[in-house]
């Protein structure tokens, strides 16, 4: 039920309308989704009481039915029709695209939108009206007041020079608001900075890249920001009584002391023994590379452990502070607890009002391929994917830093997840488009097409490489599989994301920090890292405490069965940016759960050779080593080989001092 003082103002709007923009584009913001349908719904009420209640409708009716009958949002069909249009987020894609054009094109009167509309494309009209200034913060779950620069720019919407010679702008508020708004209005209002509120987070970039070394660098540094400048001209603003020069510099003293304070609590930098100097640490520099908060790296430096699921990673993905700022509107609590009810792990029934657990449903759906339960969700699933890829680099940097192996491999693992949205345990196959549980049969008992004497009898296709292995690039081999139930079109859209597939060989040698090659040992085919240990023409003799390289050799596959482009951009149609293809080289002692050295690698389009460097171990004695060759943003195509290590007691003679560049880390 609308209130008495809503539908006042929504008859205020209407009359507006009829006083000052009766034939010309009208814009109203509101401010929420749901005060767009009900406005719609309350101006066509009006309307039906005149002698034309279609007159805001500027385009033939039939034209317009035949539109409508494109548009999905069931109260955007009846508002079309009486010519006022609706634009939220909340819309379809297509839905929006079919207001914006209409409006544009001056077909439909009327647009109600929510404030976002004021920030993003260009919608100039005669009258702007702005019903009410204020909008419910789910964060601390009041009504807040739109900021100053969002009233303006409404208000900007309003008399476009190219599309109108005036404008008009009406401004809906409670009557005790008003003398404010005449004031912003009419006379000039300052700009203030937001700089406190992150202050933090801008030293330890400052910091992390050098600009900053000091206390006294940090003091410098912050008298030549725009804060400084309003810190001066309206002190009060910023709680600063004293505006003589011992006490601005006592003032900025304690800001700096306090966020310093805060970067050190975060593992950011490190205060030296003079209390003056300051250094970057390892936390600090990876929040510095991957633009994230500082909050961010504590939680991870908090919460990771040596052996973390990747369930537990999940739920660390979703606590970053990046996520603080996911809206959770009005009653959406009940929405998040049915929609929980849906999904595999389950959550504290209690927190269903906090952003952090409904960017944790929104992943675990995005994983599930479940249902949203309305578009809203889908805008804000795309929010959160948009920041998960990099606070997962940067959660692999923080567990790499650690030399946790497990942890490391299973961040790579959620990466691969989040990109194909898909949960690590089911089937790669699944990955394919179109391809869905139960067509998985079609691979299990499938016959190679090869007739006469040898021919080959079933065989069970129950991964990606397996499927690949296959085809062996040849389209009518894929389609014979699964030509019973899935349509030309849709065996087509699969074939196209199967071909893209990188299929890489590996290659692998060991250099000495002293000599090109070990002891008659340098290079290793696959067929020697896959070889039983038992055999010791598999082990490869080092020296102990020594540092080595490792050459990895990665050659693309071409198959000359199909010409196909290969482009540097990853198929990876459940993720809403492009994603180039990368792999993850992670070398590591499996025994010791020991992470020794991470190399990131780009798109290999034919051949590319990476080096990683390494120790051995101190005490003489046979170790394996595992080297893991991981994809960036496939599930299924990863590759692991051991490397058999005998070390022995280093010989005085051989060692000579010869530095090898530092190549097996790629951290931030």
């Amino acid at each position: 039920m609308l209130s008495s003082m809503t539908k006042l103002r929504i008859q205020m709007n209407y009359f507006a309308i009829r006083s000052h923009s009766p034939a010309k584009p009208v814009l109203i913001f509101v401010s929420s989704r749901r005060q767009t349908r009900l406005t719609a719904l309350e101006l066509i009420a009006f309307l039906a009481t005149e002698e034309d209640p279609k007159q805001w409708l500027n385009m033939d009716e039939q034209e317009m039915e035949n539109i409508i009958a494109t548009v999905r949002d069931s109260n955007l069909k009846l508002t079309l029709a009486f010519g006022i249009g609706m634009h939220h987020a909340g819309l379809h894609e297509r839905d929006r695209k079919t207001v914006e054009e209409l409006f544009v094109n001056c077909k439909v009167q009327v647009l109600i939108a929510t404030s976002t509309l004021a920030w993003g494309v260009n919608f100039p009209a005669h009258l702007v009206i702005i019903k009410g200034t204020e909008y419910y913060d789910g964060k601390t779950r009041r009504y807040v007041d739109f900021p100053i620069t969002d009233v303006l720019q409404m208000m900007g919407r309003a008399g476009r020079p190219q599309f109108d010679d005036q404008g008009k702008a009406v401004i809906l508020v409670h009557d005790i608001k008003k003398d404010f708004y005449k004031k912003f209005l009419y006379e000039p209002f300052p700009v203030e900075s937001s700089l406190l509120g992150v202050l933090s987070d801008h030293l330890n970039a400052e910091i992390a890249g050098g600009t900053i070394t000091s206390k006294q660098d940090a003091l410098d540094y912050i008298t030549w920001t725009y804060f400084f400048r309003r810190l001066i001209m309206n002190p009060s603003y910023y709680n600063l009584g004293d505006v003589s020069q011992d006490a601005i510099n006592k003032f900025l003293s304690h800001l700096i002391g306090q966020s310093l304070v805060e970067l050190e609590l975060s593992h950011c930098i490190e205060v030296g023994e003079d209390n003056r100097s300051i250094e970057p640490l390892t936390c600090g520099r990876i929040a510095s590379y991957y633009y994230l908060k500082h909050k961010t790296v504590k939680m991870f430096k908090d919460r990771l452990k040596p052996e973390c699921s990747t369930e537990e990673l999940l739920s660390i993905l979703s606590d970053a502070e990046e996520y603080t700022d996911l809206p959770v509107r009005h009653n959406e609590d009940h929405t998040n607890n049915e929609l929980a009810k849906c999904l595999p792990i389950e959550l504290n029934p209690h927190s269903f009002d906090s952003p952090h657990t409904k960017a944790h449903l929104l992943l675990q759906a995005h994983l599930s391929r479940a249902m949203l339960p309305c578009p809203d969700y889908d805008t804000d699933t795309k929010t959160v994917l948009d920041q998960a890829l990099r606070v997962c680099q940067a959660m692999l940097d923080v567990a790499a830093s650690q030399g946790w192996l497990v942890t490391t491999l299973n961040i790579t693992h959620l990466i691969q997840m989040v990109i194909q949205g898909r949960w690590l345990k089911d089937s790669s196959l699944l990955t394919i488009p179109n391809i869905e549980q139960h067509h998985l049969h079609l691979f299990r008992k499938w016959k190679p097409p090869v007739k006469g004497p040898h021919a080959k009898c079933r065989t069970s296709i129950e991964c990606l490489p397996e499927l690949i292995h296959a085809c062996e690039g040849k389209e009518h081999v894929f389609s014979s599989m699964v030509e019973k139930e899935l349509q030309p079109a849709k065996t087509k859209q699969a074939w196209n994301f199967l071909s893209h597939l990188p299929v890489i060989n590996v290659g692998i040698s060991v250099k000495g920090s002293w000599d090109d090659s070990v002891e008659g040992h340098n290079e290793l085919s696959i067929s020697t890292l896959t070889a039983d240990k038992r055999d010791e023409n598999t082990w490869i003799k080092l020296h102990a405490d020594q540092q080595y390289v490792l050459q990895v050799s990665l050659q693309r596959v071409h198959f000359e069965f199909h010409k196909v482009k290969h482009e540097s951009h990853a198929v990876t149609p459940r993720f809403p940016k492009l994603k180039d293809e990368g792999w993850f080289l992670i070398l590591g002692e499996v025994d010791k759960r020991e992470l020794v050295a991470v190399k990131r690698v780009g798109f290999v389009r034919t051949h590319h050779e990476a080096s990683i460097s390494f120790f051995t171990p101190e005490a003489p004695g046979r170790y394996i080593f595992t080297l893991y060759l991981m994809s960036d943003c496939y599930l299924g195509l990863d590759q692991q080989y051991d490397i058999f290590l005998n070390v022995t007691k280093a010989d005085i003679s051989t060692q000579i001092n010869t530095e090898v560049p530092d190549v097996s880390t790629d951290l931030a």
